[in-house]
């Protein structure tokens, strides 16, 4: 069920990405003139097509969903009747090319204020940013910050969340460098502490940034009780019920479940005799575990959940809403805000101070994108704006083939008076190309890196 969400997440967050940036390119190109030919969602064969409109335009869906394109028309790719020849794209003057062109990664850049002006006013919801485990050597710990600390403030922007403070830190610690968190104790007194982010190759390393600084958030504290059962599972089988207190198993003491989880999967395809406590009475019982493969080895389930205290839980969680007018506000200054990050963070990748892990495809994207629609429509919002942003971006970069890369041959237009010629654009092509299925390349095996472990 988990695979079928992430799978129809993706498929709607692609298409979302896509078709604003193509109805971009598509939208102005219309206006000012220039004949559309088609308007593609995906590549290969069409599984939904149409024409309409007085120019006879295609509109398809096509079977492969990364990426999409506008096909207009150009005398470069065939002959062109010459009552038409005004209309077509290689015609146009340069301010009009550079329009159309860039009209693509802006109306990502439109869809991420969108998203976030929704999720604003919406309502955003989090978990505080109350600290969990603090490692003994790390940053983190050498700075004073305690477990149960809640971050209220970093260089003194609020973070009432830990989307928001993930994020300030990240901003800030490329920024400026020294980090000042104001935190509250767990018996609420305030104080300040200094983190001394400036090594960048540390903040943006192979791990993410809270295990860089040796924090772990805040989880709700389960116990050895059982909350939701599979259908037909070993534990329902064995007459396990949900509310169930595992005291003992095989003897052996029981504090958390954790320590259960631990036990169950050491021992695949066996019997465990249990010590319960239900409504009150102790009660002996026996499940015999399932035998399921993880990787290389064998271990045991037994079908169920833990129970949830949604009290505790409900005391973490926080949500924020604004008016239409401050959340536009707010989503047009998160997109900026995103936007530098996510080009700084792509040139310390460039420069080795940032680890290549960094980089994420398709999969990881299907299990943010799977993850954040299970979680609710804000959370949808605010992750189809992330990825709007980096979209527009990574089109933006001037490399050929992309976007970016076209808007670099016009601006050497510009400078020069005439048209790069169709040699250099050739070669072009042939170098965004490579360096396009070279990053595809890394980002997939990043994916596959991160999915096993």
């Amino acid at each position: 069920m988990t695979i079928l969400i992430s799978i129809l997440a993706f498929a709607a967050t692609i298409s979302i990405l896509v078709g604003f940036h193509e109805f971009g390119h598509f939208w102005v190109a219309k206006r000012l003139g220039v004949k559309v030919l088609k308007f593609s969602i995906g590549f290969g064969k069409p599984l939904w097509k149409r024409t309409y409109g007085p120019d006879r335009t295609d509109y398809v869906i096509a079977a492969i969903p990364l990426g999409g394109y506008v096909k207009m028309l150009d005398e470069r790719e065939g002959p062109v009747e010459a009552s038409e020849r005004e209309r077509a794209f290689n015609r146009q003057p340069l301010s009009t090319r550079f329009a159309i062109v860039a009209a693509g990664p802006l109306a990502n850049f439109l869809l991420a204020v969108v998203a976030y002006w929704l999720m604003f006013m919406l309502g955003v919801s989090g978990v505080k940013p109350v600290i969990g485990d603090v490692a003994p050597d790390g940053i983190a710990a050498r700075a004073g910050i305690e477990r149960g600390d809640e971050i209220m403030r970093v260089n003194g922007e609020r973070t009432p969340t830990w989307e928001a403070a993930s994020i300030t830190l990240i901003e800030q610690a490329l920024e400026q460098g020294d980090v000042t968190l104001s935190l509250r104790g767990e018996a609420g007194g305030m104080r300040t502490h200094q983190l001394d982010l400036n090594d960048t190759r540390e903040v943006l390393g192979d791990d993410n940034l809270l295990s860089t600084l040796g924090i772990t958030p805040w989880q709700p504290t389960y116990e050895a009780v059982l909350g939701e059962l599979t259908s037909g599972g070993p534990a329902e089988r064995g007459g396990l019920r949900t509310g169930d207190r595992i005291l003992r198993a095989d003897g052996q003491p029981i504090a958390n479940w954790e320590q259960w989880v631990n036990y169950v999967r050491a021992r695949p395809d066996q019997n465990i005799k249990l010590d319960i406590k239900r409504d009150g009475q102790m009660l002996p019982q026996h499940v015999r575990t399932d035998a399921e493969r993880d990787g290389d080895a064998m271990i045991g389930r037994i079908g169920a959940y833990p129970h949830i205290d949604q009290a505790e839980l409900g005391a973490m969680r926080v949500e924020v809403s604004y008016n239409p007018i401050s959340a536009l506000g707010l989503a047009a200054s998160r997109t900026w805000d995103l936007s530098v990050l996510t080009v700084r963070v792509l040139w310390k990748l460039v420069s080795g101070e940032a680890s290549l892990k960094n980089v994420s495809g398709p999969i990881t994207i299907a299990q943010y994108a799977g993850v954040s629609a299970t979680i609710g429509v804000s959370a949808f919002l605010g992750a189809l704006a992330i990825f709007s942003i980096s979209i527009g971006i990574l089109n933006l970069l001037p490399v050929p083939i992309l976007d970016g890369g076209h808007l670099l041959y016009y601006f050497i237009e510009l400078v020069k008076g005439s048209p790069v010629s169709e040699s250099t654009e050739a070669m072009g092509q042939r170098i965004g190309l490579a360096a396009l299925a070279g990053l595809m390349a890394l980002a997939f095996y990043n994916d596959f890196s991160r999915l096993l472990g």
